[in-house]
């Protein structure tokens, strides 16, 4: 199953947002998702998504995942801009080209589906908690070929308006990995824990020095 997404000119993406809110007539529902996620190649991905909605969450709420290979969003070069690609234009606004998301997963009743993408088949799995409005998966394996752009579309009737969220998921080399946050709080503690030790050297020190000091003065 293919979604198609419309794009737009850069004039056009004002008017196209605008429309949205005066057309719609129903709640919106948000989704989040991060902007962008590094992964080591082989490893299991958490692909994390999350929503808010003013509905109370029904038996038929579900969640859509699907996939941008990378290379094949044209002109569009960043997260922020394929965001745009999700929101619909109607009547006089003009739709200049399209792209096509490929669906991997599909969860909808405590159930999951997984989509016919052969490159992702048996390697997606459900990872989050509706009740929780959590909408993520788990990918199994990661491999230089998915890097790309999935996305995470959320519906919870009735509240089914809203924008799906994007995450551009990078594959690497381990060696190539930025810092990880435990990485980097290791080291902020061992420098505070080595920081705090000289100051208490120093201040000893002068302590001791002061204290001599004062003694020799007495004795004089």
């Amino acid at each position: 199953m293919e979604i198609r997404l419309p794009s737009f000119t850069h004039n056009h993406v004002v008017l196209c947002v605008s429309a949205v809110f005066v057309f719609a007539g129903v709640s919106a529902i948000d989704v989040f998702t991060p902007g962008e996620v590094f992964v080591e190649n082989g490893t299991t991905a958490t692909l994390s998504c999350s929503f808010k909605s003013r509905e109370v969450i029904s038996s038929s709420a579900s969640v859509t995942w699907s996939f941008l290979p990378e290379g094949e969003a044209g002109a569009f070069t960043s997260v922020r801009a394929v965001h745009v690609l999700s929101v619909c234009c109607v009547g006089q606004h003009v739709i200049s080209t399209c792209v096509s998301l490929l669906q991997i997963f599909y969860y909808t009743a405590g159930k999951q589906f997984p989509g016919s993408v052969p490159q992702f088949k048996s390697r997606v799995e459900w990872a989050g908690d509706m009740n929780k409005k959590d909408g993520s998966i788990r990918v199994i394996q990661m491999q230089f070929k998915d890097n790309g752009t999935f996305s995470c579309d959320v519906k919870n009737p009735p509240d089914i308006s809203g924008q799906m969220s994007f995450i551009k998921v990078r594959v690497v080399m381990k060696e190539a990995l930025p810092q990880t946050s435990a990485a980097v709080i290791v080291g902020g503690v061992i420098g505070a824990v080595i920081g705090i030790i000289i100051i208490a050297v120093v201040t000893y020190l002068i302590i001791r020095r002061r204290e001599h000091s004062h003694v020799y003065e007495g004795g004089r």
